[in-house]
């Protein structure tokens, strides 16, 4: 194993052209190299005391080559020859620590069954893998995005110090896997809209209108991700009890900031609405899979309720931790995380956005200065998609608390 700072990230995708030398590795072959490589990289950790976390640790890169043969530090495996990188390795010990992540309950997550391939819920080219307990995704990043993350990570490490309840993406480990000329960039982080429980609706949101209508094509899947004008059209405002929603609200104006400060934007607001009226949860395997939850501030209710009066046990096996909201008649579940954050506003971003401006009107675009972009998906967010709940709109709204049960 090499150890090294500042290590570059690869130069890579996941289409990379396969040397001459190399035989492209098959879907299966790559997803058991990340299991493995996560494996060996959490196993290694084991080795090293723990201490606090310093400044030099955020830049840390580990390197090692893990032949199918095996070494005398490494396994024999029946994948292709590949290399592992793994990012700040000690950092990232440490915030899965501050999320309660045991490393054994991390590798039987990661490593116990196949990875669960998954369409991709935003706009980017990404390829997303859920571990079979629902509890992480594992997202295949650009470059950019790498490099950008492992430069954050000390205000990263500042603010989830002081605010570990957030609807910000809860990043776990930053890995590389170079396998027979394809190069992999794989970021581990919390799973949002847990599949035990049906997504009747799910939304893409920035709060903006250009572009921001679901296209033919995702309008066939079976499941769709529509976005902001088609909310609009459906829904006219999901209603929250006023103390859930001003938690709620905080919580996204504190997240904003922190984005804002960081000059991060073009991010989304990720929401999955389930209609408790329409079916019964199914308690099948899948709904078992989520008992026993692994981490901690990972779902909805927990995100926003440090300042939500008389929390009952949120992580209930009935709710999975949803949101208790109301739609017209309908009583909800809202599930819901902010998403693509590695987005700095450089130039190219710049570039962008005049361009569309000269086209169209420049305060709808979706990539904006992140000051306005930050208001403006406030905005959005505080009075077109929440709404607060005046006590006599909806009598039958005290069965919504967090404490409530499903009935079969």
């Amino acid at each position: 194993m090499s150890a090294a700072t500042g290590d570059s990230l690869g130069t890579g995708t996941k289409t990379s052209k396969v040397s001459k030398d190399h035989k492209k590795p098959t879907e299966a072959a790559l997803k058991g190299a990340i299991q493995l490589g996560i494996g060996y990289a959490v196993g290694n950790l084991s080795s090293k005391p723990d201490r606090d976390v310093l400044m030099q640790d955020f830049s840390m890169v580990e390197s090692v080559f893990l032949p199918s043969e095996g070494s005398n530090m490494t396994p024999a495996h029946h994948y292709p020859d590949f290399r592992l990188k793994t990012y700040a390795p000690l950092a990232f010990r440490y915030f899965r620590e501050l999320f309660g992540i045991k490393p054994d309950d991390y590798l039987y997550s990661i490593c116990k069954e196949p990875l669960i391939e998954l369409s991709n819920p935003g706009a980017s080219s990404s390829w997303f893998y859920l571990t079979s307990d629902d509890e992480f995704i594992i997202k295949t990043v650009q470059h950019k995005e790498a490099e950008f993350l492992q430069k954050l990570l000390p205000g990263y490490y500042m603010n989830l110090n002081q605010n570990p309840r957030t609807l910000l993406p809860k990043f776990y480990g930053l890995y590389c896997i170079q396998c027979g000329g394809v190069t992999l960039r794989l970021v581990v982080m919390n799973n949002v809209l847990p599949r035990a429980m049906k997504m009747h609706y799910k939304y893409d949101l920035k709060g903006s209108s250009y572009k921001r209508r679901a296209n033919r094509k995702e309008r066939a899947k079976p499941s769709p991700t529509f976005k902001d004008l088609d909310f609009q059209e459906m829904h006219e405002g999901l209603y929250f009890d006023p103390d859930t929603y001003n938690a709620l609200m905080k919580t996204l104006q504190r997240d904003c900031r922190v984005l804002e400060s960081f000059k991060i934007m073009d991010y989304s607001l990720l929401l999955g609405i389930h209609v408790l009226d329409r079916r019964p949860l199914n308690r099948g395997s899948r709904c078992d899979s989520r008992r026993g939850q692994k981490v901690l501030y990972s779902t909805a209710l927990e995100s926003i309720q440090g300042t939500v009066k008389d929390p009952e046990p949120v992580a209930d096996d009935e709710t999975l931790g949803g949101i208790p909201a109301k739609h017209r008649d309908e009583n909800l579940l809202i599930f819901l995380g902010i998403i693509d954050i590695l987005q700095s506003y450089r130039f190219i971003k710049k570039v962008e956005h005049s361009w569309k401006a000269l086209v169209h009107d420049g305060d709808t675009v979706s990539v904006h200065r992140p000051s306005f972009y930050a208001d403006r998906f406030l905005k959005f967010m505080g009075s077109t998609v929440f709404k607060k709940l005046h006590r006599n709109r909806f009598t039958t709204f005290t069965i919504l608390v967090p404490c409530f049960r499903l009935t079969t």
